[in-house]
């Protein structure tokens, strides 16, 4: 096991903001040392933060092991030019350009495949139709969908260092009349971003705390399904005021929305939960806009809603113009059709919700 045989295998971990390059060709590989059985290896970062970072670093440890099964690996970091070493990139980040947002409120399902990413988009579309400024953070950073909902895929945010400061900002997307953004933008859409609990912790925090937001009322936080890290992360690091439950009316979606509310009422967490929205909540045929058919089941949100004392917020239905609009970029909250009247109304709903908090 030689440098050379190292440097070679960190040839596969490539930068998809970067035209695909990899950290080798990009002079990113500060030091290699072997001692025995350890490998350790620097990464130098500039002195600005790279929203990819932590992707980076798990990526390269990886590729080590990939090539070099049964090794310890270490990734270091440094700041090129400071010969000290620094911390991770990321870390330090504060609240400040969450300033002039006026409510933070994450969009949860207990599970995936209940179309939460749709009615997070969706409900930002409509509350910006109201008259509201909008911006979301997607940060299903496993799974991001907000730039192909939105029809912005291939764009990457502007960053510019911030006069007088080393701190560098991102410039969300706008588009609809909403602020976007998502680790999506940073990689490819085919690209699996393999990042254990904290690395994605550390990703997301850029996502929303190192953005430009400016003044809002509302920044949506497009939350992945579950109760893992990146929530704990999220409830604690970030003032999220509460949070918007999303299920359909199976039976074994509304299971997991128990495990959902109930983390958010959890005593270490104490956010309240603004209200539930029932997705898929019947089938209507394009050509037949009268008839309804409960394929999921009937009733369920609105039981599990009165369960726990939550307002059920709205019933979206299974219409083929929504799955389009997701599709083609062009969300259905944009159109005056069934489908976009329930997004609306939807959206009246948790500004009334929030505003009576």
């Amino acid at each position: 096991m030689k440098q050379n045989e190292i440097n070679k295998a960190l040839l596969e971990v490539q930068h998809p903001a970067k035209g695909d390059r990899n950290v080798v060709e990009l002079g990113m590989v500060e030091n290699i040392s072997i001692d025995g059985n350890r490998i350790s290896v620097t990464l130098a970062f500039p002195k600005h933060r790279d929203p990819l970072a932590e992707y980076l670093i798990g990526s390269a440890k990886a590729a080590i092991i990939r090539n070099f099964p049964g090794t310890e690996v270490e990734i270091k970091t440094i700041i090129k030019d400071e010969a000290a070493p620094k911390k991770k990139p990321g870390l330090d980040l504060g609240l400040e350009e969450l300033a002039g947002v006026r409510h933070i409120i994450g969009v949860a399902s207990g599970k995936g495949g209940v179309g939460k990413s749709t009615v997070a988009v969706n409900l930002a579309v409509a509350l910006a139709r109201l008259g509201y400024k909008v911006g979301l953070a997607d940060a299903d950073v496993y799974g991001p969908s907000v730039p192909k909902m939105t029809g912005t895929e291939g764009l990457m945010p502007d960053a510019f260092m911030e006069e007088g400061t080393e701190k560098e900002v991102i410039v969300p997307i706008e588009k609809y009349g909403v602020k976007w953004m998502s680790i999506g933008y940073f990689a490819k859409p085919e690209q699996a971003l393999i990042w254990r609990g904290p690395m994605a912790c550390n990703a997301l925090k850029q996502m929303i705390l190192q953005v430009r937001w400016g003044e809002l009322d509302f920044l949506l936080i497009d939350m992945p399904p579950g109760t893992g890290d990146i929530h704990i992360s999220l409830v604690h690091d970030i003032p999220l005021e509460g949070a918007v439950i999303v299920s359909t009316p199976q039976d074994v979606a509304l299971a997991d929305v128990e495990k959902g509310v109930n983390m958010f009422r959890n005593e270490s967490v104490g956010k309240p939960i603004f209200g539930m929205v029932e997705n898929m909540a019947w089938f209507t045929p394009e050509e037949l806009p009268d008839n309804r058919y409960y394929i999921f089941g009937k009733g369920g949100g609105e039981r599990m809603a009165e369960k726990y004392g939550i307002p059920l917020l709205g019933q979206i239905p299974i219409v083929q113009s929504i799955r389009e609009g997701g599709d083609s970029g062009e969300p259905a909250a944009l159109s005056d059709r069934p489908d976009g009247t329930a997004f609306a109304e939807l959206a009246s709903r948790l500004a009334e919700a929030v505003s009576l908090k």
